[in-house]
């Protein structure tokens, strides 16, 4: 795994423009404002393109891939097309599945199951309908991550915009797990799955 996962904050911020079908990110240091990962989704077909301009927008298919500037793997985020709940899988940099999520049937604010490989569960994202505010709590009520517009951070606040937020992972999520790339995964398909 790549230890740029090892840090406990990560800034989101959303590429915005006119006319955009794909999904891109860059992820920043908070601190420093530096770009430490992309996220990119380049492997768009012609009719996906077309349906993210329609009210079926939520209903495509997606394939995220996030990397290092220098363009090292790090997390790949899949889904096929989905008419009623989402079901998207999780890939570390070697390409293989260490898990997914599934999304919660009739939840306000959205909710996803984060499942390990073998289909266990993990912990469970829950979200405010009335905001963008989420969390990742396991199913004894330990919070793993927290993700917000708003952060407060050496002194001072930093406000998000729409398309921006921040990831902030407790420091019990251990180094060097699986779980810190299923967390990242998952923010990225807060955005695409519940907020699109």
């Amino acid at each position: 795994m790549n230890p740029i996962l090892n840090q406990n904050a990560f800034f989101v911020k959303e590429h915005v423009g006119l006319l955009k079908a794909a999904n891109n990110y860059d992820i920043l240091e908070p601190e420093s404002g530096e770009t430490i990962l992309h996220c990119r989704e380049e492997r768009l077909g012609i009719f996906t393109k077309i349906l993210r301009f329609t009210d079926y927008k939520r209903m495509t298919p997606f394939d995220v891939e996030i990397k290092t500037p220098q363009g090292e793997p790090v997390v790949r985020v899949k889904r096929g097309i989905s008419l009623f709940l989402s079901k998207v899988c999780v890939f570390n940099e070697k390409e293989e599945r260490i898990g997914g999520f599934k999304q919660k049937f009739f939840s306000l604010g959205g909710k996803f199951t984060l499942m390990d490989a073998r289909e266990n569960p993990v912990c469970t994202l829950k979200g405010k309908w009335t905001g963008w505010d989420f969390k990742f709590i396991t199913d004894d009520g330990v919070e793993f991550a927290h993700v917000t517009k708003k952060w407060a951070g050496m002194g001072k606040e930093l406000f998000t915009s729409a398309d921006n937020y921040v990831l902030e992972l407790a420091e019990q999520v251990p180094h060097d797990s699986e779980i810190r790339q299923l967390i990242l995964a998952a923010v990225m398909c807060i955005d695409m799955v519940l907020k699109d």
